[in-house]
């Protein structure tokens, strides 16, 4: 494409609205705490951020340096229902519960619960014989439920189990009443106690003859429900049960340890660190394994540092080796960030896992790591792992890593695409603005202009279309003022339409 034909489609491009975002799903899905270690992947996107045009991708990076106040999870219920909007039924337009059910949903969907429960309940009580009067009286409960009416939501879920005992409801249901009888037993409900304590208890070792293990998403959740509420209601009588869930070794036990090994994690006990550290130890499913090293960074002790430590150094296992980094990353002790500078200094050690180490260093935003890495960078020989240091000083922004980065950008004996990243990673941390744009007149490499251009295109200071239309207006060098135009043609700025549409009359 010409010049002058990038011009005119770039104010083209200016004057055309801007496409409306479309519309967001009326239902998210709901992070529970066993997968918060996931966003440990994230990190990997986040490093390769350098091929987007825009910043989108930073918001999320703000979302994972959470991660660093993981202990405010202590008592997180894992188990909190998600507010599930009661689906569309299949049925008939015509059919008679169609009114009430659709008044039902509306007012659960705007948080009215008591007039959904009161509908709910009508169309159970009026249409007991129709396909949705079973559903009614769970959505009924869950409304109940959420409005703390907690003796009629139990009252309704008991009938639904005596009397529609096909319902497709039922599985949640039961979950649900798990739920409601916790809540009744820490009120002093007797009944609701006994229920509870009876439920927690372990069943059959392993499963019947001839059947598969159920899956750990529905046989289970009302065994997970109840110990839950129990291990909240009285601790002491809930450890010895959920020893007893961890000392299983049948195969089908395996999906239940995994989310017994959470719940011992959110209740600090006196046993709360042996029990992790045994699991992490000796299970023999590599998932509960790691599940347990992965909440050992709530452990703030030196057995678990030294455990995490030894774990590091002994595994083959990858994701159990990310888990243990994750885990001292989050550990406030000087033993758990010396451990991680060694790790990440380590030559025998795994590149991937060096890579681990070395973004989890970045996340604490400490003089002494940000010293280290420096100085790591200058022996390192692996470019991805340079990379690494590169994004992980950049996210501490510090005044002396930002010079640091201007000091690789500018220094012509380091790899270009070293002093790309570098270049890169200093525009979108917010490097002096001043500075940035005085270095493209010094920039002799053809390919560093381009990432300035880029890099200018990404601030959204009126400095910035300054140095834009400057380069449009009188770089030599015919594609990288065509970047400039692009660039310029993308922007909102009322200042660049009108230089674009002065460059087309020339």
């Amino acid at each position: 494409m010409h010049t002058m034909q990038l011009v005119v489609a770039a104010v083209m491009g200016m004057k055309q609205p801007v496409p409306p975002l479309p519309p967001l799903p009326s239902r998210f899905p709901i992070l529970v705490a066993p997968q918060i270690d996931a966003l440990t992947v994230a990190s990997d996107a986040l490093q390769g951020l350098e091929g987007l045009a825009g910043l989108a991708g930073m918001e999320a990076f703000e979302g994972l340096q959470g991660l660093q106040g993981l202990e405010g999870l202590e008592g997180l219920d894992v188990l909190e229902a998600v507010d599930l909007v009661p689906p569309e039924a299949s049925q008939d337009a015509q059919e008679p519960t169609d009114s009430l059910w659709q008044a039902a949903r509306q007012a659960l969907n705007r948080g009215d619960y008591a007039s959904a429960a009161n509908l709910y309940g009508d169309v159970a009580r009026r249409y007991p014989n129709t396909a949705r009067a079973a559903d009614a009286l769970y959505w009924a409960a869950f409304a109940l439920y959420k409005n703390d009416d907690l003796s009629r939501a139990r009252s309704l879920l008991v009938t639904q189990q005596r009397q529609y005992g096909k319902a497709a409801t039922l599985r949640d249901a039961s979950a649900l009443l798990a739920r409601v009888q916790a809540a009744l037993a820490k009120q002093g409900d007797a009944e609701a106690a006994a229920w509870i304590a009876a439920h927690a208890q372990p069943g059959a070792d392993t499963a019947p003859r001839g059947q598969t293990c159920p899956s750990e998403d529905d046989d289970e959740d009302l065994r997970i429900a109840a110990l839950n509420g129990l291990l909240q209601m009285d601790a002491t009588n809930a450890v010895p049960i959920l020893k007893k869930v961890l000392a299983r070794r049948d195969a089908c036990s395996a999906g239940l340890r995994r989310k017994a090994v959470f719940l011992v994690s959110q209740k600090h006990t006196g046993e709360t660190e042996s029990l992790l550290l045994d699991v992490a130890q000796h299970d023999p499913d590599s998932e509960v394994r790691q599940q347990a090293v992965f909440w050992l960074s709530q452990v703030p002790t030196e057995r678990a540092v030294g455990m995490l430590d030894s774990i590091l150094r002994t595994t083959d296992d990858q994701e159990l080796r990310e888990k243990a980094l994750f885990a001292l990353s989050q550990q406030r002790s000087p033993r758990a960030g010396q451990i991680l500078r060694d790790y990440a200094q380590n030559a025998n050690a795994p590149s991937d896992a060096r890579e681990k180490a070395i973004f989890w260093l970045g996340q604490q935003h400490s003089s002494e790591n940000a010293a280290f890495l420096r100085g790591l960078y200058a022996q390192l020989t692996d470019q991805e792992l340079k990379e690494k240091v590169i994004f992980s000083l950049s996210q501490m922004h510090d005044a002396d890593n930002s010079r640091w980065l201007m000091d690789i950008v500018l220094n012509e004996r380091e790899a270009i695409e070293m002093r790309k990243k570098a270049l890169f990673w200093a525009g979108q941390t917010g490097g002096d603005l001043t500075q940035l744009s005085g270095l493209y007149d010094r920039m002799q490499n053809r390919e560093m202009k381009e990432q300035l251009i880029f890099v200018y295109s990404q601030r959204h200071e009126p400095a910035a279309v300054d140095r834009l239309i400057q380069i449009a207006k009188t770089e030599q060098d015919k594609e990288l003022r065509k970047k400039a135009i692009f660039w310029l043609g993308q922007s909102h700025d009322p200042r660049a339409a009108q230089v674009l549409l002065e460059i087309i009359n020339q």
